[in-house]
């Protein structure tokens, strides 16, 4: 247990920190679009510096010639940008689809929007829109794409190919049960055609980004139905079971009758055991655990009047080895939900160890790593916030905050940045192997309005902390956004 002043200090050590990354930031403006999309990061350029991927649009239903940006890591100048006809709301999957050692971009959002752009050069490979009649299978109606995952080749084309769930119609009303049901989609990585589709198990739609336990072709899957007035199910199954386009043995692990499964899920080693268990955040605020080889209930805990949208971070938050979960969620019902709550949780039993109530509603999730080097993690969050003038006028604010478990308040990493932060969730690593935290951090810049597409900024800070370690739980789901949370030897006191 760390004393008085050791917290101190440690809060000192931060402040130090925050202040020499606002210092060192490079930041890329962008005038007329916004995002709900969260940075991924690759070496596009070959430069040994990392490089920022984001999708990004305008309004529901408009085009935009600035849908999906690739910015220099180094920076901050624009590699590439791509176009696209509705939103690109999701966040990217990045591997090497043609061979050159360079990560491709696939990446998808509303209105049946899904893309594989160059990674080098952001030329488009395929567009899943453009070939909706090329075989047949594609028939029926297509919604929204979420984020993609890669799986083995499936059809022996030497191509790695993609696990998808596509659902959602934006057209039916908020309470009518009349839904389109809700798909997994493997897609192929070579030419973007549907290779298997498989319908919901219980017919319902689907919002939630499925994850794999591997990219292999045994691997288990995870995923949810329902939404924000519809209640649904969480599922285990198998990719086999996706191929032959059968999902009606798949294990159902919970049900929410009056609320769904939207924010993505974990795979996690809760027990020791060496098998991934399974975390997964209901909207109706119920968190619960999974065993990894029976999948029956670990644990369940409710967090009270919340609705949960956003995913969770999952890190060493405490003195033990097991994995514990931090949760940025929404108080109140859909769709009066005006602020944000915070939990941390107990991997072992699911105790509620600290609350809190920071920041306006929005669904940016919380990401988290070592940057004390004692072991355990400190989470990163963004907080949304008011402020007034002399005339009363109101102008919204947002910041980047650290979280330390020893340390009673958060420590502020940014001075206020104009605007809101939606739903971007941060990232943080090292973006140039000089063994230094870097974070990339993205905003909306309307300091008037929050829920806007017309202006957003991308940032870099790189700072002074030394990393320990790779952090655990860097981007929106997890390091490589597979929702899979790596084990780590943690040495003994």
């Amino acid at each position: 247990m760390k004393t008085v002043a050791q917290r101190l200090v440690l809060g000192m050590l931060l402040l130090h920190a925050a202040a020499h990354a606002s210092a060192q930031e490079w930041k890329a403006h962008f005038s007329s679009i916004g995002t709900f999309s969260s940075p991924r990061l690759s070496d596009l350029n070959q430069d040994g510096t990392l490089d920022v991927v984001l999708g990004a649009g305008k309004a529901e239903f408009e085009s935009s010639d600035t849908a999906v940006i690739a910015l220099n890591g180094a920076d901050g100048s624009v590699l590439w940008v791509a176009p696209a006809d509705d939103q690109i709301f999701g966040s990217a999957l990045l591997l090497d689809l043609t061979g050159d050692g360079v990560d491709e971009v696939v990446i998808g959002g509303r209105s049946a929007e899904l893309m594989a752009l160059n990674g080098a050069t952001g030329q488009e490979l395929w567009r899943f829109r453009d070939g909706l009649s090329q075989d047949g299978k594609e028939g029926g109606q297509w919604y929204n794409f979420y984020n993609a995952q890669q799986i083995d080749d499936c059809n022996g084309d030497g191509t790695p190919d993609i696990l998808v769930s596509n659902g959602g119609d934006v057209l039916v009303e908020p309470y009518d049960p009349d839904r389109p049901v809700g798909h997994l989609v493997i897609i192929s990585g070579a030419t973007g055609g549907v290779l298997a589709r498989a319908a919901m198990p219980d017919e319902k739609e689907i919002y939630m980004s499925v994850v794999l336990d591997a990219p292999h072709l045994d691997a288990q899957i995870l995923f949810g139905t329902g939404g924000e007035t519809i209640g649904g199910s969480f599922y285990r199954s198998t990719l086999d079971a996706v191929l032959r386009e059968d999902l009606s043995k798949a294990q159902l692990l919970c049900s929410s009758p009056d609320k769904g499964f939207i924010a993505p899920p974990a795979w996690v080693d809760l027990t020791g055991d060496g098998v991934l268990d399974m975390a997964v955040l209901a909207v109706d605020g119920w968190f619960r655990c999974f065993e990894g080889v029976s999948g029956s209930l670990l644990w369940e805990t409710l967090l009270p009047n919340t609705e949960a949208y956003s995913s969770m971070a999952v890190g060493y938050f405490t003195e033990d080895n097991v994995p514990d979960f931090f949760c940025s969620v929404a108080e109140g019902e859909w769709p009066k939900l005006e602020w944000n709550r915070q939990f941390l949780l107990s991997g072992k039993d699911g105790t509620l160890l600290r609350s809190d109530s920071l920041g306006f509603y929005q669904t940016s999730s919380p990401i988290a790593g070592d940057l004390t080097g004692d072991g355990k993690d400190e989470v990163l969050l963004s907080v949304n916030y008011q402020e007034f003038d002399s005339l009363h006028f109101k102008y919204f604010r947002n910041m980047l905050v650290a979280i330390n478990q020893d340390l009673p308040e958060p420590i502020q990493l940014l001075p206020p940045l104009p605007g809101s932060n939606i739903s971007s969730t941060p990232w943080m690593g090292d973006m140039d192997a000089d063994g230094r935290l870097d974070i990339v951090y993205v905003h909306g810049t309307n300091d008037r309005q929050t829920y806007t597409f017309d202006g957003m900024s991308v940032m870099r800070l790189k700072t002074d902390i030394v990393l320990p370690a790779v952090p655990g739980w860097g981007g929106y789901m997890g390091n490589a956004g597979t929702g899979i949370f790596p084990a780590r030897i943690i040495k003994q006191p």
